[in-house]
């Protein structure tokens, strides 16, 4: 082929190329036209609502913003068809012309599906607000006649990067709130005068769950949940103790999010960055197929950053895997992982004086602490039929703490000699096999009856001894065997429980049960008995402490119509003492060997429920009476040095009043008509706690520690499907750490925790797949603390957070 073919061919081809792109263009220009819009239920997104297009018979989910949008449309007449769960199904006609269209499918109640099940009328609402109740049955529990709460995390406008425990339960009354963790790592909160200390008063659990140091011997959480991966978070006060475990406080059980149903693929990035160097980058996965069977979610989390003092900073790395199979419509199977590890340097607490003058200051550069956090759990759930069901969970927990430092008093400058270091290893089962069933015992009414068994056997070895003279994150013994202590505390646990739900009528229901408890904790070690002018003394130690006790509880409720009812119940309660309190050495605070068992219990009266569409309220009375009460007595060694004394200091009774005031005022001024939403909600709490029936008259009649008379919360949220702000205000009134309601110490181990108030603001506006969040915690730069520790991470006051800002930009597909 010569050059003169070569030109004719290659002329031909760019003609053919010229003609077909004549012809083709406008088509393909037509391509490119979409229709968008956003699904909203009350004026709230909803997410996975149906868009489906006819005549292309195309089908799109909507995104956790309601956002949705078809692309590469034709000009033509479509119609949508746009399906939400629990409301009648809306269509529109739109015509593409020449351009993009948006269109906006708005639900209110009047669109409500009505649907009748067994007498019971049930009515679905996708929208939920951020508190609310448990219903009486879920699942494989019951909670009827019991006070219940509930937060839905997915719904709140807050610092979630920073797991910021003000915002997030700023909507449940009474809890005393232990906040001096900037990067959220720890959870500290107590209910009803009971002590926040790691929440160890409450049961802790994630879908069910344990996740504590040792529920039996040690319940104390170093493993706090990302908020960024928590659905909702479950409460339920002292009357948990008869399906729970015994104590006082009740359950807090966080449930995790899961992948979408309807969607094999989900993809969500946060990234946040915030005051003093925070950085938080949280990625999950989720989905469901092999044909809806398949059900996974996953994300991991890196945090880091400085806390606002001197010799401070944290990196965090969390993970979680969750994996659900539908072997047949009625058996799944759940698997689930979690990987929690963080390294955190401490600057340790302050004396008085020091706070006063300049809070930001720290007088420790050498204390760290390490956590290592391995869960894993397997169950199985299978349904007999509608009214039967099964549930069998089993779980482990493999894991760590570290501490290492100076715990030596913080009015005295660090020598820089070795550091005080304490090792935990924790390896614990459990087992819980649940069962439930719903028949007719008085006419048409279905009644409830749970049976349920547990075992657990939990292992914590401890060890304290001293660690080297540097400044790094060393945590190595420099002795063979550690020269303070060593012990295994095993444990061993094996419960059974029973509740029913006796539907009387239409209304009213009341709720007996009893739990049976067998508890052996043992002590297998020694420990070294300080000698002044001759070698110290090693002192083994084997000690066992088996004993069985039967808990019993009773709850009632009557409803009105509209979702209102009245509740009570009274349910005892225990909380056995662990011998691995007793052997920790620390100058500041030292444990009576005598400890005895706790006892008593919870009694709840109140009214809840939606009134008039518009307001959620919770008003109720308890009456908490503890027997043989652990407590905090500031007394003096030989040589004159304050320290902190735990003995049973005596009983106790705490009467309080808990208001929960939730209610959205433009819905109540202008109905469903509303475009906004302005949602104005107020949690107060009373409490008056005391000491009663002892002779010490250090204390009779004293208030009892860890519990403010008064705390108010209230906060405002204005905003729409697209963006929202709001606004928080908290005032805690003063407080005492110890028994003697000391006003103040030389080592601030003891002494008053003064009032204080303190405000937050958040905003968030939403572009499609793109949300961007951001606000400041503590507007207005207060100066305040809320713990006195007599160990890690103190000695001393914790100073709380200082103002500081966040950023967050999400991207989700």
């Amino acid at each position: 082929m010569n050059y003169r073919d070569d030109v004719i061919k290659y002329g031909a081809l760019v003609k053919l190329a010229g003609f077909l792109a004549l012809v083709f263009t406008p088509f393909l220009l037509q391509a490119q036209y979409s229709i968008s819009g956003t699904v909203t239920a009350s004026d709230e997104p909803v997410q996975y609502a149906t868009i489906k297009v006819m005549p292309i018979n195309e089908q799109k989910l909507t995104n956790e913003n309601g956002y949705f949008r078809i692309g590469k449309l034709l000009p033509a007449v479509y119609e949508i068809t746009v399906t939400v769960t629990g409301y009648v199904p809306k269509q529109e006609k739109v015509e593409l012309k020449n351009g993009n269209i948006v269109v906006d499918f708005r639900f209110t109640n009047s669109d409500l599906e009505i649907k009748e099940l067994d007498a019971v009328i049930v009515s679905s609402n996708q929208n939920e607000a951020v508190s609310g109740r448990l219903r009486d049955v879920v699942g494989t529990s019951i909670y009827a006649g019991k006070k219940t709460e509930l937060i839905n995390v997915k719904n709140l406008n807050a610092n979630l990067a920073s797991n910021n425990t003000r915002q997030i339960y700023a909507r449940i009354p009474g809890l005393n709130i232990w906040e001096y963790d900037r990067g959220g790592l720890q959870l500290g909160i107590g209910g009803r005068g009971l002590s926040p200390n790691r929440s160890s008063n409450f049961n802790i659990r994630q879908n069910g769950y344990d996740i504590s140091a040792d529920a039996l011997g040690y319940p104390e959480s170093y493993y706090t949940p990302s908020s960024e991966a928590v659905d909702r978070i479950e409460i339920v006060r002292g009357a948990a103790s008869l399906q729970y475990g015994p104590q006082f406080g009740g359950l807090v059980n966080f449930v995790m999010k899961e992948g979408p149903k309807e969607k094999p693929f989900e993809l969500t990035l946060r990234q946040t960055v915030g005051s003093y160097r925070f950085f938080n980058s949280f990625n999950s996965i989720g989905g469901t197929v092999a044909k809806g069977r398949l059900n996974y979610y996953g994300f991991y989390q890196y945090k880091s950053g400085d806390d606002w003092r001197p010799n401070s900073h944290y990196n965090q790395h969390n993970g979680y895997a969750h994996l659900a199979y539908n072997v047949t419509s009625r058996f799944k199977i759940t698997g689930e992982y979690t990987l929690m590890q963080y390294l955190a340097k401490q600057p340790g607490g302050l004396t008085d004086a020091q706070f006063r003058e300049d809070p930001s200051v720290s007088v420790r550069a050498r204390n760290w602490f390490k956590v290592n956090w391995n869960l894993i759990s397997l169950s199985f759930d299978y349904q007999f039929n509608d009214h039967t069901r099964l549930n069998w969970r089993n779980y482990t927990l493999q894991g760590g703490r570290d501490a290492l430092g100076n715990l030596s008093y913080i009015n005295r400058p660090d020598d820089g000699g070795n550091r005080d270091f304490m090792s935990d290893v924790y390896s614990n089962f459990g087992s819980e096999l649940r069962f439930i069933h719903q028949y007719k015992l008085f006419k048409a009414t279905r009644s409830t009856f749970l049976i349920g068994t547990r075992i657990y056997k939990g292992l914590t070895n401890r060890k304290q001894g001293d660690g080297n003279n540097g400044d790094g994150p060393d945590f190595d013994f420099i002795t063979e065997e550690p020269n303070k202590s060593s012990y295994r505390f095993p444990g061993t646990n094996i419960a059974a429980f029973a509740e029913n739900v006796f539907q009387v009528n239409q209304r009213w229901t009341v709720t007996p049960g009893l739990r049976f408890e067998y508890i052996d904790t043992k002590a297998d070690g020694y420990y070294y008995k300080k000698n002044i002018f001759v070698n110290d003394d090693k002192i083994v130690e084997h000690r066992s402490n088996p004993r069985s006790f039967i808990l019993l509880g009773i709850g009632t409720a009557w409803k009105f119509t509209g979702n209102k009812e009245l509740y009570a119940n009274i349910s005892q309660n225990y909380r056995s003492i662990n011998f691995n309190d007793i052997r920790v050495i620390n100058q500041n605070a030292r444990v009576d060997s005598t400890l005895r068992d706790e006892t008593g219990y919870n009694i709840d009266l109140g009214f809840r429920g939606t009134i008039s569409n518009w307001l959620y309220v919770d008003i109720s009375g308890f009456y908490l009476k503890y027997n043989d009460r652990i407590g905090s007595i500031f007394t003096r060694d030989q040589d004159f040095m304050t320290y902190r004394l735990r003995t049973n200091v005596s009983d106790s009774r705490n009467i309080g009043t808990e208001i929960l005031l939730d209610g959205d005022i433009l819905k109540a001024i202008s109905g469903d008509r509303a475009k906004f939403k302005l949602n104005l909600y107020t949690a107060l709490a009373v409490i008056d706690a005391k000491y009663v029936n002892t002779k010490n008259t250090a204390i009779a009649d004293k208030l009892v520690e860890n519990v403010p008379p008064f705390t108010f919360r209230t906060g405002t949220s204005f905003g729409n499907a697209r963006f929202n702000v709001s606004f928080q205000y908290a005032w805690q009134a003063k407080q005492y750490s110890d028994a003697t309601n000391t006003e103040e110490t030389p080592t601030a181990v003891d002494g008053a925790i003064p009032a204080f108030h303190v405000m937050d603001i958040s905003i968030k506006y939403n572009w499609r797949v793109f949300t961007i969040f951001g606000g400041v915690n503590n507007l207005t730069n207060e100066h305040y603390f809320t713990r006195r520790a007599d160990g890690y991470p103190g000695p001393g006051i914790l100073p709380s957070d200082k103002r500081n800002l966040y950023v967050t930009l999400q991207f989700k597909l």
